[in-house]
């Protein structure tokens, strides 16, 4: 594959405060924990296991936030793809319930962790926005309110009037609101975990790409490409979309698509109190979904999926332009300033997957595109499994790796949906 997109050209890298610094590992470290990438993740395990008295080191190849999570929207959706009713029919009522507490409280944890922390991070919770596309979408985002607000969550379906003013577009036929969301920006977050897990007593080092992952004894030896090493008896791995060959075969246990996202110049007041007025942030129904809101510099972000391959120019984000003109004619013609991309980790049952494979060796792997909030809690969830050894802390089942059968073609079924998605607009031209 092509060497990933950078992360400079993204509106996040341009507006996001200074990052702590990270040098790279340069000589051999030993820790209780060893922890690879610096993403959400990694990091808020670093930080939970670091206030928890654990010593710990995160390896990343670049810099804390470098790959999704410095990227993404920067919506903060607490739950996951499945209502209630649909978790506990997976996982029985009990489990069912456990787990639906923990996703429905991940948005929590986002916040409290940035005020706790005083993290220099623009933020704003006031909820988000499911458009339902389609009448059948409309049903679901009826029962979806529904099923939310019983068990006491502050959320209520929104009719076709209420959505038009909310979003300020007629693109929708209706949808709910879950104000328990909001967004960050999200690159800022990443690196106000880093700076709070730094200061909890974790080490992080950047530009410390690992090259191998061996047992040795009782311990783990981690080296990285420039000959150092860290000696861990417990090593978490956490790269997400950007996962490599470190694991056998983990790689092909999901699909990793690019997900696209245009930021138009700052809108005028008078523009601007037209669009998402009240400030939320907003996704729709479609299985390739929009997704969009307004950041702290007023400018209009539309984010979608691309080309799976790497871009090429800014041809490849063209259908995203075209999409805002559609849904907001007050905003046809404004310039964009910033244009970017990053990778998103789909497991084939949408939920996250967690492994471990051999003793002392955790792995976290799914984001599903809600990663700012959940990834945050997993980061919570393993610090607590590794701190005492107790398995119900863990929100998930351990599974095994089992790569997607034909993972190859799948990636070319997925491409060729894509470029469907890309050629109609988001599906705005099949709606």
């Amino acid at each position: 594959m092509a060497e990933p997109f950078p992360l400079a050209p993204s509106l996040w890298h341009a507006t996001a405060p200074s990052a702590a610094p990270t040098p790279p590992l340069a000589a051999d470290a030993s820790a209780d924990v060893c922890v690879i990438g610096a993403g959400y993740a990694g990091l808020s395990t670093a930080l939970h296991l670091a206030e928890a008295g654990v010593s710990v080191i995160v390896l990343e190849a670049h810099e804390p936030g470098w790959g999704g999570s410095g990227r993404n929207g920067g919506q903060v959706i607490p739950g996951i793809k499945y209502d209630p009713s649909e978790i506990a029919a997976k996982f029985g009522p009990t489990a069912g319930e456990a787990l639906t507490r923990f996703v429905g409280s991940t948005a929590d944890l986002v916040f409290d962790l940035i005020a706790r922390h005083g993290m220099d991070v623009p933020h704003k919770r006031t909820g988000w926005i499911q458009g339902a596309h389609t009448p059948a979408m409309l049903e679901t985002v009826k029962r979806r309110a529904a099923e939310w607000r019983a068990r006491g969550v502050d959320a209520e379906y929104l009719d076709s009037d209420s959505v038009a003013r909310l979003l300020g577009t007629e693109r929708y036929l209706g949808g709910w609101i879950d104000r328990r969301a909001g967004g960050v920006q999200p690159l800022a977050y990443a690196r106000g975990l880093a700076k709070a897990a730094l200061k909890a007593g974790a080490t992080i080092h950047g530009k410390s790409p690992v090259v191998s992952l061996k047992r040795q004894g009782a311990s783990w030896i981690i080296h990285t490409a420039q000959g150092a090493s860290v000696t861990a008896p417990r090593v978490v791995v956490a790269t997400n979309g950007y996962t490599g060959d470190l694991i056998p075969k983990l790689r092909q246990t999901v699909i990793r698509p690019n997900t696209f996202i245009v930021a138009t110049e700052p809108l005028s007041d008078n523009i601007a109190c037209t669009i998402l007025p009240e400030g939320q942030v907003t996704s729709d129904t479609r299985q390739l979904l929009l997704y969009f809101r307004k950041d702290h510099t007023n400018r209009l972000l539309m984010g979608g999926r691309g080309p799976f391959r790497e871009p090429k120019g800014a041809s490849d984000w063209a259908h995203l332009e075209r999409v805002i003109g559609k849904m907001y004619p007050q905003a046809k013609g404004i310039g964009f300033d910033h244009r970017w991309c990053g990778r998103v980790a789909l497991t084939r049952d949408f939920l996250p997957h967690l492994h471990e494979p051999e003793p002392g060796l955790l792995v976290d792997i799914g984001c599903m595109g809600r990663g700012v909030g959940l990834q945050s809690a997993m980061g919570k969830a393993m610090a607590e499994y590794l701190a005492s050894g107790d398995r119900s802390r863990l929100p998930f089942p351990l599974v095994p790796i089992k790569p997607l059968p034909l993972h190859a073609l799948n990636e070319l079924y997925v491409s060729a949906i894509i470029s469907w998605y890309r050629l109609t607009d988001g599906g705005m031209k099949a709606a």
